[in-house]
């Protein structure tokens, strides 16, 4: 090029745009958030009419703390949900809610006056209920803005709040439906107790970890024993014939007499509330004779005991006895462990007062199994659901039935020996319970072997103390019988209607609905009450002198209910705890001396499992029916929130409350590991979203395979960032050459080239996904494929090759239609992604359409033609990209040894096979489409010197370089540079330049 060629950069149609490379989201997001709040977007969208309703119903989080990285992935996979549904044409409603009853807020409160030396006992409970009150209304307000600076969108300025008067009102009457269908009913069996925070927990309020327990073998002597009647010769037969087998039965007796029958527990605790033992009629069982034993054992030489045989050598190892100690003596039969009587170990115990001298209970049982212990099980049914149930159905629990610990988890004070002890104490750390039962069986020679197990146990996770399995009496909402409210559609009992109505719900992922059905299908009666403060009470009352199985134990007044509804409607729930509250209901109805008022409140489970009623039913932005189109929360939340909502509706109205379930994992750290406070490996969103911005952790959410454990790190978060930043180019890169582009410059498919009508091709390929994946609620899916068409389709292909027609092309056909495909690509990409990067795309949008009302978030996906489908001009361009790759890798071998600068310096010639491919790179502007200033196509065979892809056979590239000059303005290597009017330019710049 001479010296004296003119500069030529100021005549090219350069990108031209104020959209930085560099986002600063953290400095940015903020002042997105005010605009949206300003122009009121959530209600613009509501204005919208004609369109069908889509309500995804909110899990409420307890209002009580900031958000972890879980509060963070769960709203805004609904956010993502609800933003879609709302772009692809729906009325998308989103109410935010929260939980804000219960014990997680009462702990709260508790904590703090136990740090001001307060007792909760001494404070009036209205008073402690107005405190519980205030510290939610709180952290309403904390989580509220910490939600919404994740972009979440819904109406923030009317959440629904299970303190809320009409909700509570609402929670009140929807129990008040179990009390009249006649499924509540108060029985006394074992639940889940918090020792700590003294009231019943669900199973849905445990968390398991690791714990280490004491683990004792105890032995329960055989006191008498019977064989069945031995004539065995008939009523006549003489003492001569029936002489063999009365001596049998007088060597068994022998055998037997004395004899241990051996149980295995790891809960010493319950050994004072034992009432009796259990074997497996199916188990092998023998009898074992010590014979030998070290200095340290509590077996003695003569002792006889009976076992598992598949156990027995364990035991005996755990007693300190190895297998030259003892020797099997025979089989025990079922028959024979029939006929004997057990003395528990404390029986006749001096100062025992008679507590333990009954005979045990000595039976079969179907739960049995010789696994692990001994091949017995000790039962204390007050404390273990099976046993319970055993003898529950056996007609024999007030044969049973222990009351022996207290609600703080400590022995009543006048249990002998161990009156007072406590199994946990106030801390929840072991208390002095199980230390006193472990020594006094020691002490009376009860104990064979004891010992320590580590093993996952209950835990309440609001404490994080271990929780116990305790009789006590509780409200229970009956599963299995017929609820008379006439809406036997889908059956007659909860448990029936329940399951009919898993298989009339979508499930994501499908494992979800299987999960929940064997959980119905195998769960107890339901757990209504709690005996705590906070919450909303068990609105009802009960006969004074009847028992709770008596038709008039329990008020059923429509005229009391409603009463009591219109209090709360307009006092809320702390009217149930006025000092005249059970006149006010029953005066003039009933006579209030005759009643008690129950003063337990409900489970927190019930009263977001009827968040539904107030929310979906009761609003004007809820939906028709009352049922919500999508539920989404964790894993958990079957046992949880799924559950406890599908068993409230399916007991009030019938039917389940949601149409969609969707499921996410839990979130763990890069290696794979639960986040922990005290590892240190935690992840706060707010740290994320000062250091990245809320884009990048939205990005990361859909990046993921939201249905499984996902993994959040550092590194993790650079990567995502990465991708953030390849998309933020294409955008940038589209908005640059869009600049001045108008509706003049707009060009119809048909008279667009090839290269142009496969892009649209590709959109309506792509838009079905992306529609098909929202609906799906898949976005991991959508991103993926979005992402990869930006980054592979466009930028490394469209782009690439358009770039030359963009720049340095005038007013051409070819250059407008390549910015009507960017004005396409640009409204379908920001509306697709806008769910995902609603800052980001909301960025894009306004560097194009600035202005006070303007929002990518009120505008919709567009529709695609279907007129842009092209499968053989598809198929024709998937050779053609092949090629492409051949000679671009062929390019790239030169470029590296430094033989050319830039593909522009090539002329290469390809050698095809496949005479129909070499016709279709002839019929297209091949040397474009690979960025050469010439190139040949041939069928000739290829030499051998050819450059050859592994990957794509048939193609052959021999390297040439172009012929020519090089353009100053197109840097094109043509022959004809420097022979036209404008210095140092080709034909093409020449009539650019006019």
């Amino acid at each position: 090029m001479c010296a004296d060629t003119p500069e030529y950069k100021h005549t090219l149609n350069l990108p031209r745009t104020d959209f930085p490379m560099r986002a600063g989201l953290p400095k940015r997001e903020p002042d997105w958030l005010a605009r949206w709040a300003k122009i009121g977007v959530y209600d613009r969208l509501r204005e919208k009419t004609g369109r069908k309703p889509f309500t995804l119903h909110d899990g409420p989080p307890y209002a009580n703390g900031h958000l972890h990285i879980g509060h963070a992935l769960n709203k805004t996979i609904k956010d993502m949900i609800v933003r879609s549904h709302q772009m692809m044409g729906f009325d998308a409603r989103y109410i935010p809610g929260w939980d804000c009853h219960g014990l997680p807020i009462e702990w709260k409160i508790e904590e703090q006056y136990r740090k001001k030396g307060r007792n909760k006992d001494d404070v009036p409970i209205n008073e402690f209920r107005a405190e519980c009150r205030e510290f939610a209304a709180g952290w309403v307000d904390i989580q509220r803005e910490e939600f919404k600076r994740l972009g979440i969108t819904g109406n923030w300025d009317r959440p629904y709040l299970t303190m809320d008067f009409h909700a509570e009102r609402v929670i009140a009457e929807e129990f008040m439906k179990f009390l009249m269908n006649g499924t509540l009913y108060q029985g006394s069996k074992p639940v889940m107790w918090s020792p700590v925070e003294q009231t019943a927990l669900a199973e849905a309020e445990v968390e398991y970890h690791d714990k280490d327990s004491f683990t004792i073998w105890v032995k329960f002597k055989v006191v008498d024993f019977s064989l069945p009647d031995l004539n065995v010769a008939g009523e006549e037969a003489s003492v001569e014939d029936r002489a063999p087998a009365l001596q049998v039965e007088v060597d068994t007796a022998r055998d037997f007499e004395g004899a241990k029958v051996v149980i295995w527990t790891t809960t010493p605790w319950t050994m004072p509330s034992n009432k009796a033992v259990v074997y497996g009629a199916g188990i092998s069982y023998g009898l074992y004779e010590v014979i030998g034993r070290p200095e340290e054992c509590w077996a003695k030489i003569g002792e006889r005991f009976i076992l598992a045989d598949h156990l027995a050598a364990d035991v005996m190892g755990r007693a300190r006895l190895d297998e030259t100690m003892y020797r099997r003596l025979r089989d025990v039969t079922p028959s024979q462990l029939a006929g004997m009587k057990l003395a528990h170990p404390l029986a006749g115990a001096e100062g025992g007062n008679g507590e333990w001298d009954d005979i045990r209970d000595f039976r079969a049982a179907d739960f049995v199994t010789d696994t692990e212990g001994t091949g017995f099980v000790h039962c204390a049914p007050s404390h273990g659901l099976e046993e319970y149930e055993l003898y529950r159905d056996l007609g024999m629990l007030e044969q049973v039935i222990t009351y022996n610990v207290n609600p703080d988890g400590r022995f009543r004070d006048d249990l002998p020996f161990f009156g007072g002890k406590a199994i946990l104490k106030p801390n929840g750390k072991e208390g002095n319970a199980n230390a006193a039962v472990i020594d006094k069986l020691a002490e009376v020679g009860g104990l064979l072997a004891r010992g320590k197990i580590k093993h996952s146990y209950p835990h309440s996770w609001r404490s994080k103390a271990p929780v116990i399995y305790r009789n006590t009496p509780q409200w229970f909402a009956a599963i299995d019988k017929p609820v008379g409210d006439g809406l036997d559609t889908h059956g007659k009992t909860i448990r029936e209607r329940a399951l009919t109505e898993i298989d009339n719900v979508n499930w994501t992922p499908k494992s979800g609905r299987n999960r929940l059905y064997s959980m119905i299908e195998a769960r107890p009666d339901w757990v209504l009450s709690r005996q705590r403060a906070w919450g909303v009470p068990l609105t009802c009352f009960t006969k004074k002198g009847a028992l709770p199985t008596d038709d008039d134990f329990l008020l059923r007044n429509p005229q009391v209910n409603r009463r009591i509804t219109s209090s709360f409607e307009a006092e809320g729930a702390d009217a149930w705890y006025d000092e005249d509250a059970k006149q006010r209901y029953l005066e003039g109805i009933v006579n209030p001396d005759d009643y008690d008022q129950v003063t337990d409140i409900l489970d927190v489970w019930f009263d977001s499992g009827s968040t539904h009623a107030f929310t979906l039913r009761d609003r004007e932005d809820g939906t028709e029916d009352g049922i919500a189109d999508v539920y989404m929360e964790g894993t958990d939340q079957h046992r949880g929130w799924f559950h406890s909502s599908l068993l409230q509706s399916v007991g009030t109205t019938g039917h389940a409350p949601y149409r969609n379930v969707v499921t996410h994992g839990f979130t763990l750290d890069a290696k794979g590991m639960k986040m922990s406070k005290s590892i240190g490996n935690t992840i706060v969103p707010e740290e994320v979203v000062r250091q990245y911005g809320a884009d990048i952790l939205r990005l990361w959410v859909a990046q993921t395979d939201y249905t499984a454990d996902q993994r959040i790190g550092p590194e993790i978060l650079k990567g995502v960032a990465d991708s953030y930043r390849r998309l933020r180019n294409t955008m940038r890169f589209m908005l640059g050459s869009l600049s001045d582009f108008s509706e003049e410059d707009r060009v119809a498919q048909e008279d667009m080239p090839e290269l142009e009508r496969w892009v649209l091709h590709r959109l309506s390929e792509l838009d079905e996904v992306v529609r098909d994946g929202y609906a799906a609620f898949d976005f991991q899916r959508v991103f993926s494929a979005v992402f990869t068409f930006a980054t592979v389709d466009l930028s490394a292909f469209y782009f690439d090759i358009r770039k030359d027609a963009l720049y340095c092309d005038g007013d051409t056909e070819q250059r407008r239609a390549a910015r009507t495909v960017l004005d396409i690509l640009f409204h379908r990409l920001t509306t697709w992604l806008a769910p995902v990067l609603v800052f980001t795309m909301e960025e894009v949008w306004l560097e194009r359409f600035p202005g006070d009302e303007s929002s990518v978030h009120l505008i919709d996906m567009p529709e695609t033609p279907t007129a842009w489908r092209d499968a053989t001009l598809a198929k024709k361009w998937a050779g053609i990209r092949t090629a492409r790759r051949a000679v671009t890798a062929a390019l790239e071998v030169q470029r590296t040894d430094k033989v050319i600068g830039a593909s522009l310096e090539a002329s290469p010639v390809v050698h095809v096979d496949d005479v129909d491919l070499a016709e279709v790179l002839g019929s297209v502007p091949f040397q474009d489409i690979c960025i050469t200033s010439s190139i040949s196509v041939t069928t000739d065979a290829a030499p051998d010197e050819a450059f050859r892809l592994p990957e794509v056979s048939g193609i052959g590239v021999v390297f040439e370089k172009a012929d020519g000059e090089k353009c100053a303005r197109c840097w094109k290597v043509l022959p004809d540079v420097g022979t036209h009017t404008h210095a140092g330019v080709c034909g093409r710049c020449e009539k650019a330049l006019g």
